[in-house]
């Protein structure tokens, strides 16, 4: 599944958040353009948002990735940041540990 890009005008525009799959791609040119994800928690209980960490020790070892909760009935907004983006796909990569009733958007 892709995770729908909501462009905001000042006219204002329709939220419509998308389910989400366990793993997602968000193309990193939207990182030029101050995106954030939003997302919802509709389910019954938290959940873990991970962005996978594209970077490597001086050791070169991986990157750690780092998950962040969302509780039960919430909604989280995250920042879209340049050190998210992998340089050889130029792509982030999001995991959520459930997808029942978790929606999402890219809000620009």
């Amino acid at each position: 599944m892709a995770i729908p890009i909501l462009t905001t005008t000042v006219a204002g525009v329709l939220s419509a958040p998308a389910a989400v799959a366990s793993s997602e791609t968000i193309n990193g040119n939207l990182v030029s353009s101050g995106a954030k994800l939003q997302v919802i928690n509709g389910a019954g209980a938290p959940i873990n948002v991970t962005f996978t960490d594209p970077g490597t020790t001086p050791l070169g070892n991986t990157g750690t990735n780092a998950a962040s909760a969302v509780a039960n009935a919430t909604t989280k907004f995250f920042a879209l940041t340049s050190g998210l983006v992998d340089g050889a796909s130029g792509n982030i990569v999001v995991a959520f540990s459930a997808t029942t009733s978790i929606t999402a958007q890219i809000i620009v």
